[in-house]
């Protein structure tokens, strides 16, 4: 792929992409972007994590700022708000055409307002867009983005880069929605994975095959692929390659306790579901899969 704009059918430029993060979702994204047809230009932190795009057409850059000059979009795909703010202000020097920033991050609603404010200093137009999906749908490009911004424009000229990622974009009306949508989503998927681990161990200590919790909860009212995914997993003890690392779950389910507290909320699983990825966390198991937290104990102190 060369570094030129491409164009669409219509002759409509294409936009070149600035892909700031290449983990495990900013890779598969920076990859499904170049298939698409678009150019990007790659920043990791540590540039070994980035090098392999160079293979799928990406330009990779030595800083933020490299990667951002000549973009038309910015795209954000960093570990936490904070380091988001920090990059971007890396950035700074590189902004002067004023390129739509793609905010991916899950950060608070309050953090998502933070980041806009930010671009606003920085004079380039905003969108949050947290995603729902781990890296099988990141890689197979079908992510639902859940998306606001500020600018009227915004959907248009983002729209090739979301559709590239993602099958599905979900609008909303202002700034901070997309990150609560975000947070009661991912209340559901921790306290899930919760549940399953709960359930397979309740069924061994009490002598049956947790095997069976698997197979009279398939086909069920209650079955869902994530029950299908995870509990098989977490049987075989096959947690050690993430799809949704424990770390960013435990981050995440962070977020939903003290968002909830703000707010003059108590939840109660949400709060159980922090504790144990805490303390999973706490036990060396960030770097595994989220249905890690199936091999914290749960037997009573005597």
């Amino acid at each position: 792929m060369s570094g030129k704009h491409r164009k669409t059918s219509s002759g409509q430029k294409r936009p070149m992409v600035a892909v700031l993060g290449t983990g495990t979702m900013g890779e598969a994204m920076a990859r499904n972007i170049a298939a698409a047809g678009l150019g990007v230009r790659a920043w990791n932190r540590n540039r070994a994590r980035a090098e392999p795009l160079a293979g799928a057409g990406a330009t990779v850059c030595d800083t933020p700022a490299e990667a951002c000059r000549g973009a038309d979009v910015v795209l954000t795909a960093l570990a936490n708000e904070k380091v988001v703010a920090e990059v971007m202000d890396q950035a700074r020097d590189g902004l002067g055409g004023h390129p739509m920033w793609v905010q991916t991050c899950t950060v608070s609603p309050d953090g998502g307002r933070r980041l806009a404010e930010q671009a606003s200093r920085l004079n380039v137009p905003y969108v949050e867009a947290p995603l729902l999906g781990t890296k099988e749908p990141a890689v197979a490009g079908t992510l639902t983005i859940l998306a606001a911004s500020p600018q009227q424009d915004a959907r248009e000229r983002v729209r090739p880069v979301l559709e590239a990622v993602g099958s599905r974009t979900v609008w909303l009306d202002d700034v901070g929605q997309p990150s609560s949508l975000k947070l009661a989503y991912n209340a559901w998927v921790l306290t899930t994975v919760e549940g399953i681990a709960e359930s397979l161990t309740l069924a061994g200590t009490l002598g049956v095959d947790p095997h069976l919790v698997i197979d009279v909860i398939d086909g069920s009212g209650l079955d869902s692929p994530y029950v299908q995914s995870k509990g098989p997993r977490m049987l075989d003890d096959d947690l050690d390659t993430p799809s949704f690392p424990l770390e960013a779950a435990e981050k995440d389910a962070g977020l939903i306790t003290d968002t909830a507290r703000a707010a003059g909320l108590h939840l109660g699983i949400a709060e159980v579901v922090r504790e144990r990825l805490d303390r999973a966390a706490d036990d060396g198991l960030g770097r595994a899969d989220v249905a890690a937290t199936y091999r914290v104990s749960r037997q009573v102190a005597t």
